[in-house]
């Protein structure tokens, strides 16, 4: 088998790797647009503010402790424990629930009936906002974050495939179990809007806002039960995210990334943001493999753009996005 094959399909399977993360970014956006029409432009300051909070709970860091010490002349800034994985993570989860509730109860909730661009912009002050307030509460350092996910080479992958035969075959365990973790979120997402009450009060307001009100489904506990789920599918990102890079301020670009996942798999589809996000990931992996040498590399700064921009010419609603058909 050609060693060249071997690095294809090694690249590819890693394309698609990278894609369920982009994916698992991109669920957010498709969750609270689906639900209030509101593009959140801080969806992945919200996977960067989830993951600084794990890392300050599980550590035992005291929240605000540069501000504590500035005011009172101080110097602590840890509690003296450690808290297991486990039980920071369902702690932060509680944080997320009740930031989605401090968001729609003071900003959002004021603005229901206002125009688009300007829910937009609110979301953009709120990124901005939660950027400062992550920086305040856990500091500004990168830090390691370790809920005890696999990490390393899978060496099983690489010893039973191509080995034997002089090929390395190299795949991160991290990868494997955030492809499974994203499946289970996916498939959990997928069920919970289709077979539960939420679920179905949470299509009924996507549907039409109006007549989910007349039929008595209140708009506010919608959007905070929307905005829960997309702290929560925030927080996963961020563990992905933060376990394979660090937890740093750039962790918050990532919401860049999902851009174009959504322009391919559509604003209002979960199934679309993992197709989106699985074709962005493998296209840009290939692309970078077969054409990146031969002019100068670096093509998945901006590759996905590309794709996503000759997409939109020929299906602006996505593959899976409702087409908008206005009557005048």
């Amino acid at each position: 088998m050609p060693e060249q094959l071997v690095f294809a399909m090694e690249v590819t399977l890693n394309g698609l790797m990278t894609g369920v993360m982009y994916a698992l970014v991109a669920l957010g956006f498709v969750l609270i647009f689906k639900a209030s029409g509101i593009f959140n432009y801080a969806q992945g300051v919200m996977a960067l503010f989830a993951a600084m909070t794990l890392v300050g709970i599980q550590q035992g860091r005291v929240p605000f402790a540069h501000v504590i010490n500035e005011i009172f002349g101080t110097d602590i800034h840890y509690f003296g424990w450690e808290v297991p994985a486990l039980l920071a993570i369902l702690l932060t989860v509680i944080v997320m629930i009740a930031f989605a509730y401090l968001v729609q109860r003071f900003v959002f909730k004021h603005l229901v009936g206002q125009e688009p661009i300007i829910l937009f912009m609110a979301t953009i002050g709120l990124a901005y906002f939660l950027e400062g307030v992550s920086d305040l509460m856990w500091g500004s350092e990168i830090r390691n974050l370790d809920v005890g996910l696999p990490q390393g080479i899978n060496d099983w992958i690489d010893v039973t495939t191509f080995e034997a035969l002089g090929y390395g075959f190299f795949i991160d365990n991290l990868d494997i179990a955030a492809t499974l973790i994203a499946a289970i979120l996916v498939m959990g997402l997928i069920a919970y809007s289709q077979y539960t009450k939420n679920g179905r009060a949470m299509r009924a307001v996507a549907d039409d806002h109006q007549a989910a009100l007349s039929v008595g489904i209140s708009l506010n506990y919608v959007w905070v039960l929307v905005w829960s789920l997309a702290g929560i599918v925030a927080l996963v990102a961020g563990i992905m995210w933060g376990s394979k890079s660090g937890v740093q301020f750039s962790l918050s670009l990532i919401a860049l990334k999902a851009l174009p996942v959504l322009m391919l798999g559509g604003f209002t589809s979960i199934p679309g943001a993992i197709i989106g996000g699985l074709i962005i990931g493998v296209g840009e992996a290939l692309f970078e493999f077969a054409i990146g040498p031969m002019i100068g590399g670096a093509t998945e700064n901006w590759f996905a753009y590309v794709l996503a921009l000759v997409f939109l010419v020929f299906r602006p609603q996505g593959l899976f996005g409702e087409k908008i058909i206005e009557r005048v």
